[in-house]
């Protein structure tokens, strides 16, 4: 995929992943934004890894690969950040 589509499934799968898993994110918009777009990249190279088959373009499956990406991402985000 171009890097315009990893930012547009990424923006995509931010904000999915943020309206399911709800909350205070340290850092706001813009860094949940940018944990979907990482989202999608790891998703991606987990599901290759995996043989569910590549990320390869703009489609229901890759977004729901991004998606589930960013939910573990912003959970793992969340747990590193939030002071104990």
């Amino acid at each position: 995929m171009g890097i315009l589509t990893w930012i547009i499934v990424g923006l995509i799968a931010g904000a999915i992943a943020k309206a399911i898993h709800p909350g205070e994110d340290p850092g706001g918009f813009f860094v949940t934004i940018l944990i979907g777009i990482a989202g999608a990249v790891v998703g991606g190279w987990v599901s290759s890894l995996l043989g569910f088959g590549a990320v390869d373009g703009f489609n229901i499956g890759s977004l729901f690969i991004a998606i589930l990406g960013a939910v573990l991402l912003l959970f793992i985000y969340r747990k590193v950040s939030t002071k104990s």
